[in-house]
């Protein structure tokens, strides 16, 4: 049976709820970090990370805060002790986390978690918007000598991804591709064919827009290669860069880190060919594939 998303947002979405809703109900009561740590034996450090939710929850401490907060048995209690269990429940991808790398799975949680996606893709088409042919290529490329099985699943779990843009509520994706992306027969020239026309049907999805930067732009600021940002609908989550290598990941949340990504990426909006070109474009690279 195939694992897919059933509802918005992973565990990281319900820990930041759940930490915010701590943090007010610490404040109400007039407490400091540091006497909310001491509560649960703890460190104004780690009831810093518990309200940014940036870490699970151990019931027994979240039930010792709301003692101190002065939240005692009852509707309320019962609701926000529901909601740490919903936290610390797995999140759908850890059914694969046999063929999952650790340093992946905290990407997918912020995936689940985004309200808008923008992304840069020089070489792929963006993971979200792969055909399985398509996915299956790409995976083969760095797992080809894995078993047919491994395969399998790795194609299975991206195909569960996709389904994040067509939930209820989807989040937002904004993709600008490079030319070559379009040009690259990853799989073949029918593999590529089938994708190009995949991307054509996404196009009339109202929550995804997507770009093309030819190759006549020349250079430009996102050179330096592929790159996602999320932003989140929590104002207490700031925006997460992501970058992405052979056997690791990077993930960047510094305010000045994100604001150079954040004008990269603004620059490639300019400068790419509009959406409503997009359409026209593909079927250009169709055409080319024909002959």
């Amino acid at each position: 049976m195939v694992n897919t998303p059933q509802s918005n947002g992973g565990p990281i979405a319900h820990r930041i709820q759940v930490g915010a809703q701590l943090r007010q109900l610490r404040e109400a009561r007039g407490l400091t970090r540091a006497e909310a740590g001491w509560a649960i034996r703890g460190s104004e450090s780690k009831i810093s990370r518990i309200e940014l939710g940036r870490v699970g929850f151990k019931e027994r401490d979240v039930v010792d805060l709301l003692r101190l907060y002065g939240v005692e048995p009852g509707e309320e209690h019962s609701r926000l002790l529901a909601q740490v269990r919903e936290a610390n429940a797995p999140g759908w991808w850890q059914g694969y986390s046999d063929v999952l790398a650790p340093w992946f799975q905290n990407y997918l949680d912020l995936e689940q978690a985004a309200e808008l996606i923008r992304t840069y893709e020089v070489q792929f088409v963006p993971g979200l918007l792969q055909t399985e042919a398509y996915a299956r290529a790409v995976i083969n490329l760095g797992h080809g000598s894995r078993a047919r099985d491994e395969i399998d699943r790795r194609v299975e779990l991206r195909m569960a991804r996709a389904t994040v843009l067509t939930r209820p509520e989807p989040p937002r994706l904004w993709a600008v591709l490079d030319e070559a992306v379009l040009r690259r027969p990853i799989g073949g020239a029918d593999i590529l064919r089938g994708q190009i026309e995949a991307l054509l049907a996404a196009t009339d999805l109202p929550n995804v827009r997507l770009q093309v930067i030819p190759f006549r732009a020349g250079g430009h600021p996102a050179s330096g290669g592929a790159f996602s940002i999320l932003r989140f609908p929590h104002p207490d989550m700031s925006d997460v860069v992501y970058l992405e290598y052979l056997t690791s990941a990077l993930y960047l949340d510094k305010e000045e880190d994100v604001d150079l990504y954040a004008a990269a990426i603004g620059q490639l909006f300019i400068e790419a060919e509009p959406p409503q070109r997009t359409p026209d474009l593909l079927r250009a690279a169709l055409r080319d594939l024909a002959r």
